[in-house]
């Protein structure tokens, strides 16, 4: 199973997951901080780390789930010539669910209106671990999926997830801080996603793409996307915020909390 320690491209593609599944976990993060915010003051430490580790179960649970799927391979109907099998069917609807996804949060981000998340309502300790828990489900489809198009070893898929879920307790706040001082970190996840999106969907048609190929735009995109952070410093140049009704309700929350 872990047959991959030695291999140095296994090693790329874990470091690559796991920061993929870091910044797109940053949502799951701010609405658990939303709902935990809801609590008395010595209840939410505890809230947040049971939320984060139920996020972490929630994904393991669906990436075995998919995984176990994509082995029936046996033909389940034919379109149009094309045998599908339910591994093709996952692929595809995993691809065509990244492809709307990140579509969707391009859009809310970049023409979106702040402030259209609502009202959380909330009960107590256990119901808002009961919210949690259902919205983990929700976060979690994305970085799962991800993760099935991106690598082959499900081990690697797993440790990805665990470390993910590992730094956002460590640190959260700063990862999501340096996210909003750089939104085009977040364009750029989300560009990736619609990139593995295809991915998904041709290899569900059994047109194969090797995954050194990603793993290299993937890298030559950062690249440059450090570079132009670098200019920006220098230039001072104010980034463009993106609009984001999670964080202004966290923010209400947290100032709320302050009086």
């Amino acid at each position: 199973m872990f047959e991959w320690v030695a291999n140095p491209e296994a090693w790329i593609a874990l470091v690559t997951l796991a920061a993929l599944e870091i910044v797109l976990g940053i949502d799951n993060i701010i609405f658990i901080s939303i709902l935990v915010g809801r609590l008395p003051e010595k209840q939410r430490e505890p809230a947040r780390y049971i939320g984060l580790t139920l996020a972490m179960v929630t994904r393991l649970l669906l990436l075995f789930s998919i995984v176990w799927v994509m082995g029936l391979v046996e033909p389940w109907f034919t379109v149009l010539g094309q045998e599908i099998s339910g591994r093709d069917l996952i692929l595809i609807g995993g691809g065509l669910f990244l492809l709307a996804k990140a579509t969707h949060e391009i859009h809310n981000s970049l023409e979106g209106v702040d402030g259209g998340g609502g009202e959380v309502a909330t009960a107590g300790f256990g119901m808002v671990l009961v919210q949690i828990a259902i919205l983990d489900i929700v976060f979690s489809l994305d970085s799962v999926i991800t993760a099935v198009g991106l690598v082959d070893e499900i081990s690697i898929m797993a440790v990805a997830i665990v470390l993910a879920v590992i730094v956002m307790l460590v640190a959260a706040k700063s990862i999501g801080d340096f996210v909003d001082r750089h939104p085009t970190v977040k364009m750029l996840a989300l560009s990736f996603l619609i990139m593995v999106g295809l991915t998904l969907i041709v290899e569900g048609f059994d047109v194969h793409v090797p995954k050194g190929y990603i793993y290299f735009a993937m890298a030559f995109s950062v690249a440059v996307e450090m570079l132009n952070l670098r200019l920006r410093k220098r230039q001072q140049a104010r980034p463009v915020a993106l609009h984001s009704p999670y964080r202004e309700e966290s923010a209400k929350i947290a100032e709320g909390n302050s009086d």
